[in-house]
């Protein structure tokens, strides 16, 4: 009986975890380095339909809202997905989107673009919607600032490949 009820409970506590919305679905709906000061002991992994988070505004295609990055601080550290952090890859964090999903950011002040794989949860400070990789902050130019207005549209795992090649020099 006691085995019956540790099954459940990691059959629950796993579903929990894991989002019921495809990255194709997710892409179909979608129409400061200072911010981790405080260590958080738990983390909440709240779900929304469309795939966002409350805090983010609707505009053409994506969402709106602001992001920020972290980087040496949590450089080699586990993320969601059991992987290790890396400040200098193109990933984020995301509260709702899929992990191992894509997404395409756009930097609203200077129209820079990069495309970001979500592979942890976050971010956990104020009404931002979305923590960055240093190499992703970098590229989209709000490394200086720490956060920066953004437009986030989640993309299926083809269309980010084929736009990371249409984006190789010839």
């Amino acid at each position: 009986m006691n085995k019956l009820i540790s099954a459940i409970s990691i059959i629950v506590l796993c579903g929990f975890f894991t989002s019921s919305i495809s990255t194709a679905e997710a892409a179909q709906r979608s129409g400061s380095k200072h911010h981790h000061t405080k260590a958080k002991t738990h983390r909440h992994h709240s779900r929304h339909r469309s795939g966002f988070s409350h805090t983010t505004v609707k505009h053409g295609n994506g969402r709106q809202g602001r992001a920020s990055w972290y980087g040496p601080k949590f450089h080699g550290k586990k993320t969601a997905t059991c992987e290790r952090y890396n400040m200098y890859a193109m990933t984020a964090a995301h509260k709702t989107l899929p992990l191992s999903s894509y997404a395409e950011v756009t930097n609203l002040k200077n129209h820079r673009t990069v495309i970001v794989r979500i592979n942890d949860r976050g971010p956990y400070y104020g009404n931002r919607v979305m923590d960055l990789s240093y190499a992703a902050a970098k590229e989209l130019g709000i490394q200086k600032t720490g956060t920066g207005s953004v437009e986030i549209k989640p993309l299926s795992e083809n269309q980010a490949l084929s736009q990371l090649q249409s984006d190789q020099p010839g």
